[in-house]
């Protein structure tokens, strides 16, 4: 029997938003693929799940991926994790799926936490249509060129962005679409910090600028 391949979500913040099935899958696995097991072993001990860890991560993936798919075909089952929330979303996994794929192997989702899904579900924000856009570039002039690529784009938009980048970002974010466009800002979703911000993109951009946190 050849194994399975199981894409766990894990809480992106409050550990109670694990579901009992992800629970029980990463308890019964043979292996665990994870981003960082050292940001995973907390929450492993928290569960009291003794489950084997190995990292796989954008540096190793492609190395790492037909070993591990020898192991399914070998009949045992794996599990992929992320640090946090949903595999492969804006996070490595993808070349292990895609390869466990090809090879036959049947590819499980543990559905859970997703930040960008639950960022979507309490911004207030037309949801009917709505496009995952991930990081941005880290340069400034390769952001506002994808930025202005999508100004005349009319759904939702959903961003990924690193603390240290968010008052540029916004900036750079009003300049490609206009002062008065709806905006959302969602930091630390589930934990004890966190924030739902929402206004048009010049008066977010301007709160943000003169709020050091």
């Amino acid at each position: 029997m050849i194994g399975s391949l199981y894409v766990v979500a894990t809480p992106i913040g409050n550990r109670g938003d694990i579901s009992p099935r992800a629970v029980e899958v990463l308890r019964t696995v043979a292996l665990v693929a994870a981003e960082d097991t050292r940001h995973s072993k907390p929450l492993f001990v928290h569960l009291g799940i003794d489950t084997p860890l190995q990292a796989l991560h954008e540096h190793n993936e492609e190395a790492a991926a037909p070993a591990l798919v020898g192991r399914l075909l070998e009949g045992q089952d794996i599990a992929l994790i992320s640090d946090a929330g949903t595999p492969l979303v804006s996070d490595p996994g993808f070349r292990l799926v895609r390869a466990a794929r090809a090879a036959g192997v049947r590819v499980s989702p543990v559905p859970g936490a997703c930040a960008a899904i639950a960022a979507l579900s309490a911004a207030g924000l037309p949801s009917d249509r709505f496009a995952f856009e991930g990081f941005l570039p880290a340069k400034a002039g390769a952001r506002r060129a994808r930025l202005s690529e999508l100004s005349a784009d009319l759904r939702t938009l959903i961003f990924y962005e690193s603390p240290h980048r968010v008052a540029a970002t916004l900036e750079d974010m009003r300049e490609a679409f206009g002062d008065q466009r709806d905006a959302v800002l969602a930091r630390e979703l589930t934990k004890h910090f966190e924030t739902v911000l929402g206004e048009p993109l010049a008066a977010l951009a301007e709160r943000v600028a003169a709020d050091p946190d």
